[in-house]
């Protein structure tokens, strides 16, 4: 079965959709299904395996386990961007960015040490809604003078489609 049809199964088991909102908290972003993210994983990391992605970049915290799957698939190590800067990341490049869902502003960091210039990096999320937080990451990826490959998500709720997904809104209508 396909990734995308055993995402489907599973937001109609376990899942609620009401309008835009997609409730996926039991399988995706709060309790997870390693099994799922593991099959989600290869499907997208299959996607961009033809480019030569040197790191996978993502936001902290829903993305997280998405990302480390596709860099495993991959083989190429992960980062997230943190939303609070640690007093351990002296230099770090930073941008904010919108929670839509959270309503809620915050900064994305990154760590200066694991982001170089001319590091080929595709970015993963578990969603894309309205483009904040790639917004903030592109943002970042200037700072770095780094080059954004490709961009993946689990669920693109919106009308780009240079976004790579499993599932779109569309999908779940």
């Amino acid at each position: 079965m396909s990734a995308a049809n055993l995402l489907l199964e599973r937001i109609r088991l376990d899942g609620e959709i009401n309008g835009e909102i997609i409730k996926v908290d039991q399988f995706l972003n709060h309790m997870v299904d390693p099994v799922l993210i593991h099959q989600l994983g290869d499907d997208l990391a299959a996607r961009f395996a033809h480019l030569q992605v040197a790191k996978i970049l993502t936001a902290e915290t829903s993305g997280i386990m998405l990302a480390q799957a596709v860099a495993l698939k991959l083989k190429v190590p992960f980062i997230y961007a943190k939303k609070k800067r640690p007093i351990t990341m002296p230099e770090y490049y930073a941008a904010a960015s919108y929670s839509f869902t959270k309503q809620e502003s915050t900064t994305l960091y990154v760590s200066k040490e694991v982001l170089h210039p001319q590091d080929n990096i595709l970015f993963i999320d578990d969603f894309f809604a309205k483009g904040s937080t790639l917004k903030a990451i592109e943002e970042i990826l200037s700072q770095a003078e780094a080059n954004m490959v490709g961009a993946a998500v689990i669920i693109n709720k919106s009308d780009r489609r240079d976004i790579e997904s499993i599932l779109t809104l569309d999908d779940l209508r």
